[in-house]
């Protein structure tokens, strides 16, 4: 039987509030306040986090030097090593209760192959790295994926690069690994792809590799402004078959 699962819809959001509202529903999952998974859909100006993996050499450009930029830097707990995050880029956070502590390994692996076939509908053909987590289109990467787990309960997750720019490489080394670039999908596709376009594909992968469908969820505050040019979600989100 198909489930039904959570997606809030928040704009555009700082990093600082979005990160605490994740806290705050993560513990609202772990102490059943919140009784089902969520997923956070969101968009952040510019900001830098370093996960437990980063390193010195992940970040050539010094905090107080990006943050006099108007870069924000976060050291968060998350796995992985420096991500960016900026305007056009789908971010997805689920905030997912899991059964056994092993089933965090294949969730990473699950949202990466949701992600590859989210940009195989471009025609983009995306896949893995062995040595780092995340979705590359051959040396490019154009899908960070990082988690932490808090009690059982996920947080942190999916940034796919869908029209912004790609050249933040040179605020950070990409994943730590300073032989990989950044693209997204639209320099990839070569065409106009908007941030809606973008995340109604990923969703559509998700709710695929999940086997779900979404109903909308409402947060309250609303932290973030909506997304210009119509980017509501429906009660319920049925990706087409």
């Amino acid at each position: 039987m198909t489930r039904r699962l959570a997606v809030a819809d928040l704009g555009t959001v700082p990093y600082g509030a979005a990160l605490e509202r994740q806290r705050s529903l993560a513990e609202d999952r772990i102490a059943g306040r919140q009784a089902d998974d969520l997923l956070l859909l969101l968009e952040h100006p510019p900001v830098v986090t370093l996960g437990r993996g980063a390193r010195d050499s992940s970040l050539p450009i010094a905090p107080e030097l990006l943050r006099r930029r108007g870069i924000e830097v976060f050291e968060i707990e998350r796995g992985g090593d420096v991500t960016y995050h900026g305007p056009g880029q789908v971010v997805v956070y689920p905030i997912r209760k899991l059964p056994r502590f092993r089933e965090v390994v294949p969730l990473v692996s699950a949202l990466e192959r949701a992600t590859i076939a989210a940009l195989a509908t471009f025609g983009i053909v995306a896949a893995t790295r062995p040595e780092h987590r995340g979705v590359y289109v051959g040396n490019d990467a154009i899908a960070a994926i990082g988690l932490a787990v808090r009690r059982m309960t996920s947080l942190h997750g999916v940034a796919l690069n869908a029209c912004g720019e790609t050249d933040y490489d040179r605020l950070i080394t990409p994943c730590g690994m300073p032989q990989f670039g950044i693209t997204s999908i639209a320099r990839t596709s070569g065409r106009t792809v908007s941030w809606t376009e973008a995340r109604d594909a990923l969703l559509a992968a998700l709710a695929n590799e999940f086997t779900v469908t979404f109903k909308r969820a409402a947060i309250r505050p609303r932290i973030g402004a909506a997304h210009p040019g119509g980017t509501s979600i429906k009660d319920t989100w049925t990706p087409s078959t």
